[in-house]
């Protein structure tokens, strides 16, 4: 049966790499159907809202979305649509995967999955400015709040991903010395947790002791979980393993509904000049693919990216090579004839 998803391409090199993956996935076999809506800037250009009431009525209806780069403004402006998708979705469990692809890095067979709790820590956002002397933005003060609720099923997915995947360990990276509330919770119940997987390792790491060991050692690790904001840093670190953010890939995933991302933001410097690496996306068109139970055109997806990327013939810049996003992509649709 075809799958009918919302597909927002952002802004930025997002129209750019969007249009390329959906070629890529036509050429594979995908069995889907899109239904085309907007975001971020863009929306907010056309129709003066980065996240319009369609948008959301048609991932309402669709339940799956693959997503591309949409800015946020930094200081001001709009909060993060991609933070508002994942909270309006209930998409509690951010999956990173990073794998070597290109050869010839620091690293070789990198094969790791990092697992951020998407709903609660620092990024719910409640801060306010608080006022002294006169002055109204004396102090800023944000709350991590963590939950039982959130740490017990962040905890369980990582176990539950880690067993139907074949992986024999899970690490917890957390703070929990230092924040012995907030992180000690999360902590306290992975631990509980962990009791249910007595085939799968186990152990718990301080989050900068595990930024080290990453860089020193990243074969010592398999599958890390760890709350929203120490999530998204560290997954920015293991995408560096593997050679940036142009690889990295990113699944959304809630009871009823997923949204799928490139990591990587929208780069708007290099918008339109056709050089931006579509992987990322076309990575994350995978993981969609596998949650969809097409798991078959995602692995011909998977091989036909490192072929291409191995031979070195058609790579581009970010790669170290001159093609064009477009030539890179009919690179990839020729490795699937």
């Amino acid at each position: 049966m075809t799958q009918t998803i919302t597909v927002v391409p952002g802004d930025g090199i997002g129209p750019e790499v969007t249009d390329a993956t959906l070629e890529v996935l036509a050429a594979a076999g995908a069995d889907l159907e899109y239904d085309m809506q907007l975001g971020g800037v863009t929306a907010l250009e056309q129709v003066k809202h980065p996240l319009p009431q369609e948008t959301i009525d048609s991932a309402e209806r669709n339940r799956i979305l693959l997503k591309g780069p949409l800015t946020t403004p930094s200081g001001s402006g709009f909060r993060s649509i991609n933070v508002e998708l994942r909270k309006l979705f209930d998409l509690y469990a951010n999956v990173r995967p990073v794998r070597t692809i290109m050869p010839g890095g620091r690293y070789e067979d990198i094969d790791l999955v990092l697992i951020r709790e998407n709903t609660e820590g620092l990024y719910v956002g409640v801060e306010h400015y608080i006022g002294m002397h006169g002055d109204p933005k004396a102090a800023a003060e944000s709350v991590m709040i963590i939950t039982r609720f959130g740490a017990e099923r962040i905890s369980r997915y990582a176990f539950e991903y880690a067993r139907a995947n074949g992986r024999k360990k899970v690490t917890l990276a957390h703070k929990a010395n230092i924040l012995k509330y907030t992180q000690g919770l999360f902590l306290d119940v992975a631990h509980e947790v962990a009791k249910d997987f007595p085939e799968i390792a186990w152990e718990d790491r301080i989050i900068d002791a595990t930024a080290m060991q990453l860089v020193l050692d990243p074969y010592r690790f398999d599958v890390l979980v760890m709350e929203n904001m120490f999530g998204d840093i560290l997954s920015d670190l293991m995408a560096g393993l593997v050679g940036g953010l142009g690889f990295a890939p990113a699944g959304n995933i809630g009871k009823d509904a997923a949204m799928f991302e490139a990591v990587h933001g929208s780069a708007p410097d290099i918008a339109g000049k056709g050089i931006a690496n579509p992987t990322g996306l076309l990575s994350s068109a995978c993981l969609m693919l596998d949650h969809l139970d097409q798991d078959a055109v995602a692995d011909r997806i998977r091989t036909a990216v490192d072929t291409v990327v191995r031979a070195g013939e058609a790579r581009t810049v970010d790669m170290g090579g001159s093609a064009s996003t477009k030539e890179y992509t009919a690179a990839l649709v020729k490795a699937l004839v």
